[in-house]
């Protein structure tokens, strides 16, 4: 792919977002699903897996076999041998073979449906991390406006005779960071504007939210750890791992029924000929003769692998609510202290009367900033936090 092309279609395409409002999370994993060349590649492939499944569920292919021998001496004449004979197990093993290949099927549909949940969880902290870094965009580009007119200021009074060049210099040290830190930011807006692409199936998407989406409020632990594991799509895989190994099991039963075969035989020999059926009978005795036990030791490792999923599971879920919980509490309160406050403008209107120096005004100014830049990253961190527990709605 050419990715200058990409770039520059980015580019073209602001003016569109701009125009007809940004896009949204849903509209991004929508158009994921839809393109995703991973998610194309999941879906072909068990679709084959479930034609594979099928297979082995019909007869075996029929044997057709025949013979011609030449007599020596002459006068013991020719033999000429044909038959035709078709296999087949038990009756009931078609049966067994039958559920279990249904059972087999049914986890193709767990084991996309987690494939697909990774790949729009990763889009989707892709695009909180996008409204995080453009909403400190907008936040850097404020503070670069407010330096440069305080720079101005300072030049005007230079020129007149009543400033001080250190102030000035002071001024442009604090442009340069802002500068620096809004360059940083642009390149990871647009690092994750091409991931966002990769995982479209290289089709430009353009993300520029600044608001994070609404999400369902968390009534308790219990009841989000019952919705998760209900919805989880790896604990009904490991489920119906478990149900396979059991229906495998429940098919060894019939490793102990004979086999048989059954068919039409020609014999023809001296100018006689011999027609007739043909039977034969496979008996079950040393073929298969540790495979119950192997059944019944993978039957105890899938039930045990469903059981370590499920507590680590539960572990893991307690410990995204209990951080979720904190970092609400922590967000709520830096948002109410900053709110209620406005150094800013008290930090002006101080400097421009000569209260404080420009020493003490960036420095207190840079408390403010640190604040404000704190609570952005509680604010994501919230969010990221909420859609790890709520993965299993994707």
């Amino acid at each position: 792919m050419n990715y200058k092309i990409v770039i520059i279609n980015i580019f073209a395409l602001t003016v569109l977002v701009n125009a007809n409002g940004q896009s949204n999370v849903e509209n991004v994993l929508a158009s994921i699903e839809k393109n995703n060349k991973s998610l194309s590649a999941s879906r072909q492939f068990w679709e084959g897996k479930k034609l594979e499944y099928k297979t082995g569920l019909t007869l075996p292919n029929p044997i057709i076999q025949g013979q011609f021998l030449f007599g020596s001496p002459e006068a013991a004449g020719n033999q000429t041998d044909f038959f035709v004979v078709q296999p087949f197990d038990f009756p009931t093993t078609y049966k067994k073979r039958r559920e279990l290949a249904a059972v087999q099927s049914a986890i193709s549909t767990s084991e996309f449906a987690a494939g697909r949940q990774d790949i729009l969880q990763e889009a989707k902290l892709v695009c909180l991390e996008l409204i995080y870094r453009n909403k400190l965009k907008i936040h850097q580009d404020r503070r670069k406006l407010e330096l440069e007119k305080l720079k101005n200021d300072f030049q005007i009074k230079l020129n007149k005779g009543d400033g001080n060049i250190l102030d000035v210099n002071k001024t442009k040290l604090q442009l340069l960071e802002i500068n620096q830190l809004n360059i940083e930011n642009n390149v990871e807006i647009q690092k994750l504007q091409m991931q966002l692409i990769q995982l479209n199936g290289g089709k430009v998407v353009l993300f520029q939210d600044t608001v994070y989406p609404m999400q369902p409020e968390i009534t308790s632990f219990e009841q989000v750890e019952m919705e998760y594991e209900t919805a989880d799509p790896i604990r009904k895989s490991l489920e119906q791992e478990q149900r396979i190994a059991e229906k495998k099991l429940d098919l060894t039963k019939t490793w102990r029924l004979p086999k048989f075969e059954l068919g039409y035989r020609f014999q023809g020999i001296l100018g006689q000929r011999y027609n007739g059926i043909h039977a034969g009978l496979t008996l079950p005795i040393w073929e298969q003769k540790y495979r119950k036990r192997e059944q019944q030791a993978n039957v105890l490792f899938t039930n045990l692998k469903l059981q370590s999923h499920l507590n680590e599971h539960f572990f893991e879920i307690k410990e995204l609510f209990d951080r979720q919980d904190a970092l609400k509490k922590s967000f709520n309160e830096y948002s109410f202290v900053i709110s209620s406050i406005n150094n800013t403008t008290l930090l002006d209107k101080a400097l421009r009367l000569g209260e404080i120096t420009v020493i003490e005004y960036f420095l207190e100014t840079s408390f403010y900033q640190n604040a404000l830049l704190h609570l952005l990253k509680l604010e994501k961190e919230y969010h990221v936090t909420l859609a790890e527990i709520m993965k299993y709605r994707l």
